[in-house]
């Protein structure tokens, strides 16, 4: 089977003293695991340089730090604005774009969506592009055009030329399903993410598109992961809330190696 992979996406949380606490105390529940699962943790700006350093203090340098977002611009009057130079630099490896609260709360378009995207590629930065459907789409039974329209945006006529097998990661996120306490049910979740593999065999070349894992993302906790993990199509988790304790976001790493040890 793929190789799972666990996102950490801390938010709005997490000083830098937070952080390092947390690397510490998660550092000794997975050791084991770093092998089996891949692990990213995505922190605030200020603690990004913090996260990195305390990787590998404390023996998880296999471990990938993502920030949580990212200009489309390289340089110039955007107060307020970081370039992927900037976090390249202190040791960022990849970028989460397209999510639900940026699209949201900050009325980010599919097409400032795509310049994002666009933008963390050509720096040979790993992409995690987020796609999901409010409950309203859902109602109406729309949810399938929903994301197809979300993903065709972004990267239908993306040069692919110089985008790394792996370099993409996609997650599934059901915006009714963030932060809410209400979990998708997995064998829907399954489905969904199985509908965007098969797109994405139209879009990606074919070795991008069997490298590229898709995740699910919404309301995830150690209690779901296993069921989550044992569907066939789902590649691993977007964790928001969970993240933020190190016991809960260790449990379903370590719950996630079981796919990998069951398969």
């Amino acid at each position: 089977m793929t190789k799972p992979l666990i996102i950490a996406n801390w938010k709005l949380n997490m000083t830098q003293k937070q952080s390092s606490e947390f690397i510490k105390d998660f550092a000794e529940k997975v050791k084991a695991s770093q092998n089996q699962v891949d692990i990213i943790l995505s922190a605030p700006f200020t603690s990004l340089e913090t996260v990195v350093k305390a990787l590998t203090n404390n023996g998880l340098e296999k471990v990938t730090v993502a920030s949580q977002n990212v200009s489309e611009h390289e340089s110039g009057a955007f107060t307020g604005e970081i370039n992927t130079e900037m976090l390249k630099e202190i040791g960022v490896q990849a970028v989460i774009v397209g999510h639900s609260e940026r699209r949201e709360i900050f009325n980010e378009t599919n097409e400032t969506i795509k310049s994002k995207s666009k933008k963390v590629l050509d720096s040979n930065l790993k992409l995690i592009f987020c796609c999901g459907e409010s409950l309203e789409t859902r109602e109406k039974d729309e949810t399938d055009k929903w994301i197809e329209t979300q993903i065709r945006s972004a990267f239908n006529d993306l040069d692919f030329s110089k985008v790394e097998n792996d370099q993409i990661v996609i997650a599934y996120e059901p915006i009714w399903a963030i932060g809410t306490g209400k979990t998708c049910d997995s064998i829907e979740a399954n489905r969904v993410i199985q509908n965007i593999k098969d797109l994405i065999k139209n879009i990606f070349p074919a070795s991008l598109a069997n490298s590229t894992r898709v995740l699910y993302g919404g309301s995830v906790k150690p209690s779901t992961i296993e069921e989550q993990m044992a569907q066939t199509a789902i590649d691993g988790a977007l964790v928001g809330g969970a993240s933020l304790k190190a016991n809960d976001f260790a449990d379903i790493v370590n719950f996630s190696t079981k796919a990998v040890l069951n398969a």
